[in-house]
C-alpha cells in the first residue's frame, strides 16, 4: 500500500490522456526508482512551465512567450494563415513542418449538442486578423467531423467578403488505407475529391 502522496500522484497521472491507472502506477514507480534522473527534472520542468505558461494574444497558441514562438518567427509566411480547432491540432501541423505560415486557434468547434456557439470561439479575432489585411490565403484545417465541417462552412461564410483565397485540408482515403476498412463518410469524401491520374 502506497502513501497518500504517492496515491495522489498516481491518481493525478491517471487523469492524463493515454494513461490509465496501471500505466500511471508504472510511471510513478519509474519516477521513484529514477528520482535524480527522472523525477527531479520533471518537477523542475513542470514548475517552470506552470510559472510562465501563457496564451498567445495573436493566435491562441499555448507557450511560455507572448506572442508565441510561431507568431514571433520572422521566417514564417505572414500571408498564409491556418485555422485549427485546438492547440493540439496546431502542434500536430507545426510538427510536420509542412505549413510555412502562421496559425489561428479557434478554441473548439461549433456544436449545437454541446452548446458551443460562434461567440464561444475565437472567430471574431480571426475575422479581425483577416480584415487587417496582409493575408492571401486562409487554410481551414478543421477535423473531418460533422461539427468540424459545420465550423469550416460557417468560417467560409464569415470570410467570403475578404479578398483571400479560402482552402481546406483534403479529406478521403489515407495513405496505406484499404477500402474494406474505411467508413462510408471517408469513402464518399474520397470519391468526391477524386482527381485525374497522371
Amino acid at each position: 500500500m502506497a502513501s497518500p502522496e504517492i496515491d495522489a500522484l498516481t491518481q493525478a497521472l491517471s487523469r492524463l490522456p493515454g494513461l490509465g491507472p496501471r500505466s500511471a502506477r508504472r510511471a510513478v514507480l519509474h519516477l521513484i526508482k529514477k528520482r535524480e534522473s527522472a523525477l527531479d527534472p520533471l518537477l523542475r520542468a513542470l514548475a517552470a512551465v506552470n510559472d510562465r505558461l501563457v496564451t498567445c494574444h495573436v493566435c491562441g497558441n499555448v507557450d511560455t512567450l507572448d506572442p508565441c514562438a510561431i507568431c514571433a518567427d520572422p521566417r514564417r509566411d505572414a500571408r498564409a494563415l491556418c485555422v485549427v480547432e485546438d492547440v493540439a491540432d496546431l502542434w500536430a501541423l507545426d510538427r510536420s513542418r509542412l505549413f510555412p505560415g502562421r496559425f489561428h486557434v479557434l478554441g473548439g468547434r461549433l456544436s449545437a449538442l454541446e452548446g458551443v456557439r460562434p461567440q464561444d470561439l475565437a472567430i471574431d479575432s480571426l475575422v479581425a486578423r483577416v480584415a487587417a489585411g496582409g493575408i492571401d490565403e486562409v487554410v481551414l484545417a478543421m477535423n473531418a467531423t460533422l461539427e468540424g465541417q459545420t465550423t469550416a462552412h460557417y468560417l467560409a461564410e464569415r470570410l467570403e467578403a475578404f479578398p483571400v483565397r479560402l482552402t481546406q485540408l483534403a479529406h478521403g482515403m489515407p495513405v496505406g488505407g484499404e477500402l474494406d476498412y474505411l467508413d462510408e463518410g471517408t469513402l464518399a469524401q474520397a470519391l468526391r475529391a477524386r482527381r485525374p491520374v497522371g
